[in-house]
């Protein structure tokens, strides 16, 4: 190391994260820093973000749902390409992000998330795009396009009734009966540092309260609005 050469420490994603990312892709993920990539936004001021993973991922994304549509039906080229327009919009791409539980693992700046940026339609479709993107490059094109089909089963072959994140689930429930948002407070955490354990309260201002717990903040966030659901959704 030459002299005023700083020791770059490597960037490591969270257990919570790892564990996410290997159940989205079914793969474990290998390269840190290129998943730290593919779910940071440029809020937060590192020499990295997701938009070049972005792009790649757009690409990934159209030929897989492209080649999904080609097989499964035999329309013509206009009805493919406006089917094919629709299912991979910004909306599309957010709806998927919301259903996988994306904003518990997004990094955004502090005024972004002020901004409301957890919830943004083209924040979470571009990460979206971001992960698959990543996906193909660690991977292959192959676990890439699993996940796709995966994620755009619902939406591709037209089955209704898809089960919602609880926290975003939750937050329509609030939205829907005219209520204030859900309110997340850390109520304790405990254990070692190899076995940390989270209790989240989540209340909703003039409904209630529940509690929930896990080996995160996010887990315990998850948990506790399934458990306010449950309750009184």
């Amino acid at each position: 190391m030459t002299d005023g050469q700083k020791h770059q420490e490597p960037r490591t994603i969270g257990d919570a994260t790892r564990g996410w990312i290997e159940r989205e892709t079914q793969q474990a993920p290998k390269d840190d820093e290129l998943w730290l990539a593919a779910l940071t936004h440029g809020s937060m001021g590192e020499s990295f973000d997701y938009q070049r993973l972005e792009f790649l991922g757009d690409r990934v994304l159209g030929l897989t749902i492209a080649e999904w549509l080609y097989d499964q039906t035999d329309g013509a080229e206009g009805k493919l390409s406006q089917r094919l327009n629709a299912l991979v919009s910004r909306n599309a791409c957010a709806k998927v992000g919301r259903a996988v539980g994306l904003a518990d693992y997004m990094r955004l700046g502090k005024q972004a998330r002020a901004d409301g940026g957890l919830n943004s339609d083209n924040i979470l479709g571009d990460v979206i795009e971001a992960l698959i993107g990543a996906c193909f490059l660690e991977h292959g094109f192959d676990t890439a396009r699993a996940m796709v089909r995966r994620w755009w089963a619902d939406a591709v072959e037209g089955r209704t009734g898809q089960s919602k994140h609880p926290k975003s689930a939750l937050q329509e429930w609030a939205a829907g009966n005219r209520r204030k948002m859900p309110e997340y407070e850390l109520v304790d955490r405990s254990g070692p540092d190899h076995a940390l354990r989270f209790t989240v309260r989540v209340s909703v201002h003039g409904v209630g309260d529940e509690t929930g717990t896990g080996i995160s903040k996010q887990q315990a966030e998850t948990d506790a609005a399934a458990r306010f659901l449950e309750r009184h959704g």
